[in-house]
């Protein structure tokens, strides 16, 4: 008989197109990894109390149970949104899911900053489609953990679709801009963008961490401890 494969689930927004087409592009199923996708209502990205509502626990605990039909291996909440809400949302939420469900479960926002402490770092840069207000609130969030946001560069959409549609090459322009601040590493913030087709190593030797990338990652590896 041949062994099953990993099976992996994934919570994504609604109305993001870039992370299952990442996903495609991926090669898990070269290495014996399968896909499965459960979705959660989100459309537009501000600062507004109703879009802020869109991350809400019950919805979130709805999709796992839902891609947990599938008898997957681990759970991913593949969304940024804690970077906003709080970094503690997320390591709720995991701990949320994996009681309501019995899978383990991570979130993409705690395998950044699992990979910003694996480096040391201490000064970043980011890189965001979002808002003046929500990167504000990301800049603060790390302030809060013992991280300085050296240099940001955003760019004020707020539909969800758009962020999809702006290019690698405009992400890697956005990323050059903040390396000049010499940060330990840059962050691209965000499941709907790009940015896994932007080069992990700067032209300075800054080390780039996609949200995308560094997803995609963590489902590839079973070694890692949730």
């Amino acid at each position: 008989m041949t062994p099953r494969r990993r099976r992996v689930g994934f919570i994504v927004p609604s109305s993001n197109t870039v992370f299952e087409d990442s996903l495609a592009r991926s090669g898990l199923a070269a290495q014996a990894v399968s896909a499965h996708v459960a979705r959660v209502p989100v459309r537009m990205i501000s600062a507004e109390a109703d879009s802020l509502g869109q991350f809400n626990r019950a919805a979130m605990i709805e999709a796992a149970q839902r891609v947990a039909d599938a008898g997957v291996d681990l759970i991913i909440w593949a969304g940024t949104a804690a970077s906003w809400l709080g970094f503690e949302r997320d390591g709720a939420l995991a701990a949320d899911i994996a009681a309501s469900t019995g899978v383990a479960a991570t979130t993409t926002l705690l395998e950044i900053n699992r990979r910003l402490a694996l480096l040391g770092a201490r000064r970043i840069g980011l890189v965001t489609p979002y808002i003046a207000d929500l990167e504000a609130r990301i800049v603060a969030n790390y302030a809060r953990i013992g991280i300085e946001v050296a240099a940001a560069e955003r760019l004020d959409l707020t539909v969800n679709t758009d962020f999809a549609q702006v290019a690698p090459g405009a992400i890697a322009a956005m990323v050059d801009r903040v390396a000049v601040a010499g940060c330990d590493a840059i962050t691209i913030t965000c499941t709907n963008f790009a940015g896994v087709d932007v080069p992990a190593m700067t032209a300075t030797r800054t080390p780039v961490i996609d949200s995308v990338a560094v997803t995609i990652e963590r489902a590839l590896d079973a070694r890692l401890p949730v």
